[in-house]
């Protein structure tokens, strides 16, 4: 899968077939994947499905990690999750620590002048 990343504005959203054409992805396997629940979506006031820019990112993670790894989807969609959570986790413990950092450093500077 070659996906072709365009410039888009974060508030667009691409519609099933627009995506299709820059993943090169089939509509049917998009339409699966939503259905899956790997790739998000919405349906537009036409009742189309709309994707929002990035989604094509995700896609290709998605694609990435299936063809990496010859897993079947439903074990992709618990891999995607456990990620997404460690990514999660991952940033607010810089969060945390960067808090800590910065008291420690606030107290540290008052404690060495006394």
């Amino acid at each position: 899968m070659t996906t072709h990343y365009l410039p888009v504005l974060a508030s667009h959203r691409m519609s099933l077939g627009e995506l299709a054409e820059h993943s090169g992805t089939h509509p049917a396997q998009l339409r699966r994947l939503v259905a899956l629940g790997l790739l998000q979506a919405n349906h537009g006031t036409d009742g189309a499905l709309r994707f929002a820019a990035g989604q094509l990112a995700a896609l290709d993670r998605i694609e990435r990690l299936r063809t990496g790894l010859s897993i079947n989807y439903a074990a992709l969609g618990l891999i995607v999750e456990l990620l997404d959570r460690i990514r999660e986790l991952e940033s607010a413990l810089r969060t945390e620590r960067a808090a800590h950092d910065a008291t420690r450093g606030w107290t540290s500077r008052w404690t060495s002048a006394d």
